[in-house]
């Protein structure tokens, strides 16, 4: 499985809203330039994040985008499946999927329960404790560069 860049972005702008106040709006321009995302694409990413009531878009002169509920409720795995449809290993483990080999199939129950593990796994990550492990990064930056300086 791997991550496409669409879904790479989407992480980014929901962490990049996950730092702002809960009540502040930012404008697509503003999320496309601190998490260095082509705007066109960004708008895409948007709008599948609305449609899946991860982001809430505003018009108007004070409007933008913001987080629909707090980065303590927006999982990983939201976002993920947002913009990527369902987790899956492989296309007979996704729900309604019709092979003809499931039954017989040995390797069926590994795809399966490597599903579930990868879920359950990303169901934990909630982009509040992404924001806070964000800031811890940064703070453990900012004292490497202050002792950089002062030799």
């Amino acid at each position: 499985m791997e991550i496409t860049q669409e879904t790479d972005y989407a992480v980014r702008c929901v962490l990049y809203l996950s730092s702002i106040g809960p009540e502040q709006t930012v404008r697509i321009e503003e999320i496309a330039a601190e998490m260095q995302i082509p705007r066109s694409f960004l708008a895409k990413i948007l709008q599948k994040l609305t449609q899946a009531d991860i982001v809430r878009s505003y018009r108007g002169v004070k409007g933008g985008f913001r987080l629909s509920r707090p980065p303590k409720e927006i999982t990983l795995l939201q976002v993920v499946e947002a913009v990527e449809g369902p987790v899956a290993m492989n296309r007979c483990t996704r729900e309604g999927s019709l092979c003809d080999f499931k039954k017989t199939c040995v390797v069926h129950p590994v795809w399966r329960r490597l599903r579930t593990i990868v879920e359950t796994y990303m169901k934990d990550i909630t982009f509040e404790k992404l924001k806070k492990e964000r800031r811890q990064e940064a703070m453990a930056q900012n004292i490497l560069t202050v002792r950089r300086k002062k030799t």
